[in-house]
């Protein structure tokens, strides 16, 4: 009896050791890197950093963000939500997702966030926003990318990565597009200045206003935006 309790168990293990062994083989290796900046925190930083290398101008380290005018949710609060979602939707997909920040509790200025994208070396930057306008008709999604002399190298294919992250998230939200063709090349953002990595920025839509606003809160909208980002980034980040 003793003998054969003791063949089951070898062969128990054996099995186990090939089981492991198995899904060792044929684990896929992780697909390439995207970093996820979930914009402001929760105390702002006033004090001041240059907007590009060797820029004399100079602007705050991060902002406070806007306040939804219906919700009272900070900009920040709702950014990180939609972050944290973004990253398990992209490590379901076999990504590897590097955060800029996982609290609200942080000093993190825009040239240490982009810092910390380029030292991941990451194949894609994205920064997670929402928008405000003293306009309290204005709505809409949009996309950023970067068009300044110090990020020449990587202006280009920013560009495109944010067409097809627009195309795919107006598809999943139908949320209109923000400012005419919901496209907008900057210059002036420290974040994208500082960036060696392709990088875009989402502008989720406006908390100013109030239906906007309320919709950006729900879980089935965000879920909605994240799809659309995923599509995109599946799409031209190979």
């Amino acid at each position: 009896m003793k003998k054969i309790i003791l063949f089951a168990s070898v062969i128990g293990m054996v099995g186990t050791i090939f089981l492991q062994s198995t899904e060792a083989i044929t684990k896929p290796e992780p697909q390439k890197t995207i970093c996820i900046d979930a914009g402001h925190q929760k105390k702002q930083n006033l004090q001041t950093e240059p907007v590009a290398p060797g820029s004399k101008v100079k602007k705050a380290k991060v902002s406070a963000g806007t306040r939804g005018v219906a919700t009272k949710k900070y900009e920040y609060e709702l950014n990180l939500e939609v972050a944290l979602q973004l990253q398990k939707a992209l490590e379901k997909k076999n990504y590897k997702v590097i955060m800029t920040r996982m609290k609200h509790d942080v000093n993190l200025s825009n040239i240490d966030r982009a810092t910390i994208c380029n030292n991941a070396k990451s194949a894609l930057s994205i920064r997670i926003h929402a928008d405000g306008s003293t306009n309290k008709n204005t709505q809409g999604l949009s996309l950023l990318y970067p068009s300044g002399t110090s990020t020449k190298s990587i202006n280009k294919v920013s560009e495109s990565i944010a067409k097809t992250l627009l195309t795919e998230s107006i598809l999943t939200t139908k949320a209109k597009k923000g400012y005419g063709d919901g496209l907008l090349p900057r210059s002036d953002l420290t974040g994208f200045n500082w960036s060696k990595t392709p990088v875009v920025l989402i502008e989720m839509g406006f908390m100013s206003n109030s239906t906007e606003d309320k919709r950006l809160s729900t879980k089935s909208y965000q879920q909605s935006i994240v799809n659309g980002l995923v599509n995109g980034i599946v799409k031209s980040v190979q």
